[in-house]
C-alpha cells in the first residue's frame, strides 16, 4: 500500500460514512419515496450503492492488473441495474446498512492493496468507452456512484 491508495481509501471511507449518515436519517416514509433521477424508491436506490461497492472495487482490481473488462456495454449495465431494482423493491433499511457497511470495508481494503503502479495500470471498463487507470475508477466509478445517488436520495428526501 502507498500514500496514494491510503488518500483513495480513505475519501472513500469518508463518503461512505456521509452515506452511512444519511440513511441513519431517513424515515420509513423517506425509504419509500421515489427518487427523480433513478425512477426508483429511496431504499431501492441506496440498496444499489450498497450492492456496487464490492463490484466496482473489484472492477479497479482489474484495471490494476492491466486487464479490461471485455464486452461489457451501458445496455448491459442499465439491464441489471433494472434487474436489481425489481428484485430489490422491498430491501428493508437495516440489511441496506448491513450491505452497505460489508461493501465499504471490502472496498476499501481492495484500495488500500494498490501500489502506485497499480492505480496507474489502465484497462477498458466499458465497451465504446476510453480506457481509465485504477485511480480513475476509484475516484470516478467508486467514490462518485456514492456522490451520484446520494445526491439523488438528499433531493428526493429534502436534506
Amino acid at each position: 500500500m502507498g500514500a496514494r491508495a491510503e488518500s483513495l481509501a480513505k475519501q472513500y471511507e469518508a463518503k461512505a460514512a456521509e452515506m452511512t449518515t444519511t440513511l441513519n436519517r431517513l424515515s420509513d416514509a423517506d425509504w419509500k419515496k421515489t427518487t427523480d433521477a433513478e425512477k426508483w424508491s429511496v431504499g431501492v436506490t441506496a440498496h444499489h450503492v450498497a450492492g456496487g461497492h464490492e463490484p466496482i472495487a473489484g472492477i479497479a482490481k482489474t484495471v490494476s492488473a492491466g486487464q479490461s473488462i471485455p464486452n461489457f456495454t451501458m445496455a448491459m449495465l442499465n439491464e441489471m441495474n433494472a434487474k436489481h431494482a425489481k428484485d430489490f423493491a422491498g430491501c428493508s433499511k437495516a440489511e441496506t446498512l448491513a450491505l452497505h457497511q460489508k461493501g465499504v470495508a471490502a472496498a476499501a481494503a481492495i484500495v488500500r492493496g494498490f501500489s502506485d503502479a497499480e492505480l496507474d495500470r489502465s484497462g477498458t471498463v466499458m465497451a465504446g468507452m476510453p480506457p481509465m487507470t485504477a485511480q480513475q475508477v476509484v475516484e470516478n466509478i467508486l467514490i462518485n456512484h456514492i456522490n451520484d445517488h446520494m445526491g439523488s436520495i438528499r433531493k428526493t428526501v429534502g436534506g
